[in-house]
């Protein structure tokens, strides 16, 4: 007992217990409410590391008075629950961990304050007991306990204690440093190794399982000041094997899509000296191409309007409360297995992956950050270059995402934002303008458009969260809205109404131009209105949407009036749009560009991949955030066959981040025109 109490009044093993201790519990909270694995080798790094925070902040506070010592404690434990409070609310809200860089987007999430914090569980709150513990033990008990020490005199006591705080300090930090390497602390299915993911996390959910919650914010911070090297991405690359040139096929008609020149592509990846630009060169050209089908050009010279519904559901879907978004789903094509993965932007990076058929980087507003990049493969581009008259629409104005810088280089002719259409939106949060007014507005354009076919990209705002107030939309329907519902669910579902009603709008005015049976509709979600509780939500839907990513299910419709009606079991996101559409309507594109395939195409395997690079299948749904697969059939894969999926899937996100960081697209252009300029 004296020895303890002897550490005890040592200022030094005092505080390091109080930090450790404190900082522990929170770690083993945070990974219980997160369903991390405690029981991996990983969670010893985490230990470590919490050691090594505490040691270092224990050795600073060792000459400083008792009370600094005690309210730098408290604000550190403090600062790190309410951390941890955070992020476990943005993983519930948005599906990913934050992170630094995702401060761009502040401003706009200060607007749903309120809604955020109603969506936290209040198991969250634990994470404040260390806190309280620690408030409590300072207030009440700790001058009972802690005797003031007489001052050691300087000498050679000092120094050699000096000498074995520094000896334990390097013995942790080596010890963790070898945790980084040692084969058998790395996880088999990852494919980041911990000592690449210490340098660079820019994985958020690999990071913190690796790290914990704690070391990830340090890491974190670092990598926003000082950004580590993107690592080597090593891509196969054999100019004597390029897949598509001499394609053996069941159907000799078919041919695969294929645009840039091959010949072009090995001359640009002998002379480029850009590390860059030519490990995408590479990607690029090796990818092996989709090829035309029975499908392609089924739409050849129709009108397209693709809608981006706002905060879209599953809940759409009901014929009696929405019969015009029934309409498209009963007579057009649909996919049950269609997904709109939650990001740190979700409206405006799926926008844009939509458009592109690129994934958007994980931790920013990739939309906005790279606003001014240019893709020459675009969905407007290439209806551009068949003639269309291209145009895109949105009844909000550039508060959240630059569109109207963003749509004119993603190729949009003309982009009309709420204040070019004349029609009221509110100057609050909780009033959104009118979906209706929008689709008359959009009509309207189409009676002023010159002559030919057209493509336009609708992005709708009323469904927009919150549902916790009362406002126009939220109230306008909320008598027709089933009472068993919690209210938030109902006013949501009001919102929808409107939705509905717009896209009727819609129907009937092509219909009276006699337009109609020459359009094709596309209608998907953004994703789904994560404003709401997974509680309230599941008990609409009738199911869990709590259990693997099932919350970011929403409708994918593709409606013609003179289609009949189809429903595809395939697994499919927004990054599969341009690819699939290109192809229906028989567009000039290179399928090798795409991180999507054509999902009406035969020779794909298809996956969804959400941000943090978990995917879903048919054979079963896996975790980044656990290292753990949840299958759905008798088939089960090997540690080497997940190990290669996740390469994959890691191979696809990260050369969409290096082709939007690097602008490849523009630079890719140049060099083609360059090419073809001197060709001639």
């Amino acid at each position: 007992m004296k020895k303890v109490l002897k550490i005890w009044q040592n200022n030094f093993g005092r505080n390091f217990i109080i930090l450790f201790g404190s900082f522990m519990i929170l770690e083993l909270e945070f990974r219980l409410i997160s369903k991390l694995n405690l029981l991996e080798y990983s969670f010893l790094r985490v230990s470590l590391g919490v050691a090594i925070i505490a040691f270092i902040i224990a050795f600073i506070e060792k000459k400083l008075p008792n009370i600094v010592a005690k309210i730098i404690n408290s604000f550190l434990i403090f600062i790190a629950s309410i951390y941890g409070i955070a992020e476990l609310g943005f993983k519930n809200f948005l599906g990913v961990f934050a992170s630094v860089s995702t401060s761009s987007q502040a401003g706009a999430v200060l607007s749903y304050t309120k809604d955020f914090v109603m969506s936290f569980k209040w198991f969250y709150y634990l994470l404040l007991i260390p806190f309280i513990i620690v408030f409590i033990y300072y207030i009440f008990i700790d001058k009972k306990i802690v005797l003031d020490m007489p001052k050691k005199k300087k000498g050679k006591k000092n120094i050699l204690y000096f000498f074995i705080y520094l000896f334990v300090l390097s013995s942790l930090i080596l010890t963790y440093i070898g945790t980084l390497e040692f084969s058998f602390m790395q996880n088999k299915t990852q494919v980041e190794t911990s000592l690449e993911l210490f340098k660079k996390p820019d994985n958020p959910s690999l990071a913190i399982n690796d790290f914990g919650y704690i070391s990830f914010a340090l890491l974190d911070i670092k990598e926003y000041f000082f950004p580590g090297e993107d690592q080597n991405i090593n891509v196969s690359y054999d100019p004597n094997l390029i897949p598509n040139t001499d394609l053996e096929v069941e159907h000799k008609e078919y041919i695969p899509h294929l645009t840039v020149d091959n010949d072009f592509w090995k001359d640009l990846i002998d002379n480029e000296t850009n590390k860059n630009y030519n490990a995408l060169n590479k990607y690029f050209i090796s990818k092996d191409s989709t090829m035309t089908n029975d499908y392609t050009g089924l739409f050849e010279g129709k009108n397209l309007i693709i809608i981006m519904a706002e905060s879209g559901s599953n809940l759409m879907l009901n014929e009696e409360l929405y019969p015009n978004i029934s309409k498209l789903y009963n007579e057009g094509w649909s996919w049950k297995n269609y997904y709109s993965p939650r990001n740190t932007c979700s409206t405006g990076n799926n926008e844009m992956s939509g458009m592109i058929s690129l994934y958007s980087i994980y931790n920013n507003c990739t939309a906005n950050v790279y606003r001014k990049n240019t893709y020459f493969e675009s969905i407007f581009n290439l209806f551009n270059q068949k003639g269309y008259n291209t145009s895109s629409y949105h009844n909000n104005f550039d508060e959240y995402y630059y569109r109207t810088t963003i749509h004119k280089n993603m190729g949009s002719k003309k982009f009309y934002k709420v204040q070019d259409m004349d029609i009221y939106y509110g100057t609050t949060y909780g009033d959104w303008a009118s979906d209706v007014d929008l689709m008359n507005f959009y009509l309207k354009s189409l009676d002023e458009r010159e002559e030919g076919p057209f493509m336009s990209w609708i992005t709708t705002v009323t469904a927009h969260q919150p549902y916790s107030n009362s406002s126009t939309y939220n109230d306008k329907y909320l008598d027709l809205m089933p009472s068993e519902y919690a209210k938030d669910v109902r006013r949501y579902m009001s919102k929808l109404k409107t939705v509905d009603e717009a896209i009727g709008v819609l129907l009937e005015g092509l219909e009276e131009r006699d337009i109609l049976d020459d359009t094709v509709i596309v209608l998907y979600a953004d994703h789904y209105p994560y404003a709401l509780s997974n509680k309230n939500l599941s008990e609409a839907y009738g199911y869990e949407i709590n259990i693997d990513n099932n919350a970011d299910q929403v409708p994918f419709i593709i409606y013609n009036s003179e289609l009949t009606n189809k429903i595809y079991d395939d697994y499919t996101s927004y990054i599969d749009i341009t690819p699939t559409i290109a192809n229906l309507f028989n567009l000039d594109y290179d399928s090798r560009l795409y991180m999507g395939h054509d999902i009406l195409s035969d020779d794909i395997d298809d996956m969804v991949i959400f941000a943090d690079g978990s995917w879903k299948n048919a054979i079963g749904f896996y975790s980044t955030t656990t290292n753990t697969i949840n299958y759905y059939t008798s088939k089960v894969y090997s540690d080497e066959e997940l190990l290669g999926i996740n390469e994959l899937v890691s191979l696809k996100l990260d050369m969409s981040s290096l082709a939007i960081k690097n602008n490849y697209f523009e630079y890719l252009k140049k060099k083609m025109d360059n090419y073809k300029a001197t060709s001639e």
